[in-house]
């Protein structure tokens, strides 16, 4: 840093400044010293930064192994969005897999038992259980995707409950009287405010609540089941994800039922499901970026201040108008077989 000031004219102090992202120096400057840096052969040393500051400038990231198969998409690509952020920072995001034996075993990762990194984003739900271990983990952690009665522990969401709702509300515009949800109320927070949202809607429009339009689609723990549909088909489903509301469609269509001329699909994030669909999904984009910048921005200040605390965050999604959604038709289709 000496050499540096002594090339410029300027101190040491404001050399540290400039390549340490402080204020006190014009961004003209700044960007003179940092040239002439790389121009002199410095590089900027990580482990040293680390050592002087006590932090590894390591963010670990669970994503329980369910969430991570062949078919799912969603959480790779947040995870992608929140490496890219950290690396702005000067931080970097280590991925564990949370396998099914450790969640059960409620075993932590050793990123944490070697003090690896500085702080935890759980993407994705885990067990209520895991959720507890994770409250005793001492560094600062958040929730990305999901919450839970746990109040303490911040998260950031999508906004799955106006979302739905917003949903529900343009199937009824559509003229839909009779309309499903498909999903497990019990597996996930975010299925949960999913069907609140559909909820509210029927009960805004004076429209009763069939139990049995409430469809299951997972077990508990995420693994995808047959969904049984009901002898009297709904004009229209509410699926609480596209990876389901294709499965669904395709169901459908294989028992000569026509999407969307008979029955109307709609899905939720917007991923690849939505467009191999045919015909392709009307559903809600998730904000990933804003997700994931919003989560980055959170763990950062919570590492500088431990005692920061954002509670639950929302992050508006939108709807994508697509074609599995039709006017509702003058009569409900059936189901002519009782083996499904």
């Amino acid at each position: 840093m000496r050499d540096i000031a002594d090339r410029l004219g300027v101190s040491s102090v404001t050399v540290s400044k400039a390549l340490n992202d402080k204020e006190g120096v014009s961004g003209e400057l700044k960007e003179k010293i940092k040239q002439l840096a790389v121009q002199m052969g410095y590089r900027y040393n990580a482990t040293a930064r680390s050592m002087k500051e006590g932090l590894t400038h390591n963010v670990g990231v669970i994503i329980p192994e369910r969430f991570t198969g062949p078919t799912q998409s969603f959480y790779v690509r947040v995870f992608q969005r929140i490496t890219k952020h950290l690396e702005d920072q000067g931080y970097y995001g280590i991925l564990h897999i949370l396998n099914s034996e450790d969640e059960e075993e409620l075993s932590l990762p050793k990123l944490y038992s070697d003090s690896k990194v500085d702080g935890f984003i759980v993407l994705g739900q885990v067990s209520k259980e895991y959720i507890e271990l994770v409250q005793s983990m001492d560094v600062p952690k958040m929730f990305l995707d999901f919450y839970d009665e746990h109040s303490d522990i911040d998260s950031v969401v999508t906004d799955n409950f106006y979302a739905a709702y917003e949903m529900t509300n343009y199937l009824i515009q559509q003229g839909h009287r009779s309309i499903a949800y498909v999903g497990n109320l019990y597996s996930t927070s975010s299925i949960q405010d999913r069907f609140l949202g559909y909820y509210k809607s029927l009960l805004e429009h004076r429209m009763p609540m069939n139990p049995d339009l409430v469809l299951n689609d997972r077990d508990e723990r995420g693994t995808f089941i047959e969904i049984n549909l009901p002898e009297q088909l709904p004009t229209a489903f509410v699926c609480n994800c596209d990876q389901v509301a294709h499965l669904l469609v395709q169901k459908l269509t294989s028992l000569g039922i026509q999407v969307p001329a008979q029955c109307s699909v709609v899905g939720f994030d917007n991923d690849i499901y939505a467009m191999l669909s045919e015909p392709k999904l009307t559903t809600v984009e998730v904000d990933i970026e804003q997700m994931a910048r919003t989560a980055v921005q959170s763990m950062l200040k919570k590492i500088d201040n431990p005692n920061r605390s954002f509670g639950r965050v929302h992050v508006k999604g939108n709807i994508i108008y697509r074609e599995s959604v039709s006017v509702a038709p003058e009569t409900q289709p059936q189901v002519t077989t009782t083996t499904q």
